[in-house]
Order: structure tokens, then C-alpha cells, then sequence
């Protein structure tokens, strides 16, 4: 397999190493020729939602490779696509995806991004009469963020409300937010970013859920926080759950992430990621509930833990 990077011409710094075939106005094609009009609807109105799912070759088969909770994701992007007035079968996008990946090949861990978005040209921000399509591409992804801990700072910028935009789906949209919040945190020295609601609550970090750890109970901010509704999330509170972890959803308060015990960030991109400080605050350094869970999510990743099968995809490719 061969990958694509070239030096970003506006900041020098590498981009990600693209895998080399993507899936594009209904057709596969080699990367550099999938190309979107700059007066495509969904760059000017943010009118897209997206997926993001996890693959990795197996280190038990060099012709397998596997992807974590195909399903859920293909489920999860067809009801976002509903935001935008249209409906996508997840059948179809399971098929799209295992094909992108027989295609590609990937032999080192990757992520893949399906995007459904109003790809006609014009201006008028709306999602009637106006086409949608599909598009997927993807990249090689080791660790998303630094696997020792990060540092997070509470954002300024608070997690939009879902009666102002549906948080349920991944919508493009939304991520204006993060990126605000993710840039502030980096900018004053901190690693990540931590969002409040509008009601004072925590919700999520800038792309990832949260979890906090007190007096032996595993704790996450509930659904009807404004968070998004994390299949990684969920696959830690069903672990939780199978390891007899008391699982607790519900509003987190800003001053509980202070005195927690273990609080760690979780999605797609980062899996499992420990906070070291929040602010000022530093947490203790012996995590034993982070350390279990993500020691049993990495091993059910690469098909080590056979009660989680069924999480797996395998793809197996004939090179």
C-alpha cells in the first residue's frame, strides 16, 4: 500500500498520510482525484455529518483486517443523515466501507471518515431541493492524543444545546465549537479542552466524551447533557458493566472533576486517554479503572477477547 503526504503550504507542518483510494461522487478513485466545486452547498453551510471509525490489521492474520463496531457507526451516520432530509440504508454504507477497505489495504492502524453532505452548487442555506452524496476517504492513525495523559483546561466556549442543533447526530456544523475550544486549550498551554452546557454541567471534551472516577463508581455525564452519543462511550459502559463496575449517567458538576479520583476522555480517534491535570488541579497518578478498561478496549480492538466478537468486523483482502 502507498500512502499520500506532502508539507501543509500554509503552515509546513505534515499532513496525515491518506490511504490512497477513496470513494467519490459514486465511484472508487485514486485520493488526489476526488475533488469537490468550491461552491459545493456543504462547504458554506456546514450542512454534512459525518462518521469516524477505527480499523487495524490483525496480528494474528496478515490478510485480515478489522473494523470496531462497523454497525453502530453505519447505523449511527444513517440517522444523522436524517438531519439533512435524507435517508441512507447502513447496509449500504457497511458494504461501501468494507469494499473501501479491501481496496486500500491498510497494514498499519487507520481511521475512515464517511461523509454524507449536500453536494450541489449554489448558495441558499437549506436541505431541501438540493442533492446529497457520499463520500469516503480515510488515514493512517496511530495515537490521537498522547497515551500518558493529557492536560485539559475548561473551555471558555460552552457545547451548543440540541434546540438549537441536533447533538445526536455528527454534524459537521457542530464542530465549530471544538475546534474553538481545541485551539483555546493548545493556545494556553493545555493539551484538550473541556466543554460545559448551557445549564453550568459538564458535556464532553472538544471530540471526545468524559468519564470520571469516584469512590469506586464510574461516571459519565448523561445523554440529556448535550453530549453526543458515543459508541466508544458506550462500549466502556457495557465493559464497565461486564467487569462489575458500578456505571453511573447522570449531570457532573465542574468542581466533582477536581477532588475525582481517575477522569479520562474517550471517543474513536483518542480510545482511551487519562487526564493528568484540569486547570490548576492535579489528579492522582494511580488509575487502576482507566488502566483496566483500556487495557480490555485494545485487546477486544485486535480480536484478543472473544466475548466482544461480535464488535468485529473482519475484512479479509486476497494480497
Amino acid at each position: 500500500m502507498t500512502t499520500l503526504t506532502q508539507p501543509d503550504l500554509q503552515t509546513g507542518t505534515p499532513v496525515p498520510e491518506f490511504l490512497p483510494i477513496a470513494f467519490f461522487d459514486g465511484k472508487f478513485c485514486p485520493f488526489p482525484e476526488a475533488q469537490l466545486s468550491i461552491a459545493t452547498h456543504a462547504l458554506h453551510y456546514g450542512t454534512s455529518v459525518l462518521g469516524g471509525i477505527r480499523g487495524i490489521p490483525s496480528p494474528h492474520d496478515s490478510k485480515q483486517i478489522m473494523l470496531f463496531r462497523l454497525a453502530d457507526h453505519c447505523r449511527r451516520l444513517s440517522q444523522s443523515a436524517k438531519y439533512l432530509n435524507t435517508d441512507i440504508d447502513p447496509i449500504e454504507l457497511e458494504a461501501a466501507l468494507i469494499e473501501f477497505v479491501r481496496r486500500n489495504q491498510p497494514q498499519t492502524s487507520f481511521y475512515i471518515r464517511p461523509l454524507i453532505y449536500t453536494s450541489s452548487l449554489g448558495i441558499a442555506p437549506r436541505l431541501h431541493d438540493v442533492g446529497k452524496d457520499l463520500l469516503i476517504y480515510g488515514l493512517e492513525m496511530g495515537d490521537y492524543l498522547h497515551q500518558g495523559g493529557v492536560r485539559c483546561r475548561i473551555s471558555s466556549w460552552l457545547r451548543q444545546e440540541d434546540r438549537s442543533q441536533p447533538l445526536r447526530g455528527k454534524s459537521s456544523a457542530g464542530y465549530i465549537a471544538s475546534a474553538l475550544a481545541k485551539t483555546e486549550a493548545v493556545a494556553s498551554g493545555f493539551d484538550e479542552a473541556i466543554l460545559m452546557n448551557s445549564q453550568g454541567k459538564v458535556s464532553e471534551a472538544s471530540a471526545m466524551n468524559l468519564f470520571l472516577v469516584r469512590n469506586g463508581q464510574l461516571i459519565t455525564p448523561s445523554v440529556d447533557q448535550d453530549i453526543l452519543e458515543g459508541i466508544t462511550r458506550a462500549s466502556i459502559i457495557t465493559l464497565a458493566q461486564d467487569l462489575e463496575i458500578p456505571v453511573i449517567e447522570r449531570p457532573v458538576d465542574k468542581s466533582e472533576l477536581f477532588i475525582a479520583d481517575e477522569v479520562f476522555l474517550c471517543g474513536t480517534a483518542a480510545q482511551i486517554s487519562p487526564v493528568l491535570e484540569i486547570e490548576t488541579y492535579s489528579l492522582p497518578e494511580h488509575r487502576p479503572l482507566t488502566q483496566q478498561l483500556c487495557e480490555l478496549l485494545k485487546k477486544i480492538m485486535v480480536g484478543s477477547e472473544q466475548k466482544y466478537s461480535k464488535w468485529l468486523t473482519s475484512i479479509h483482502h486476497g494480497s
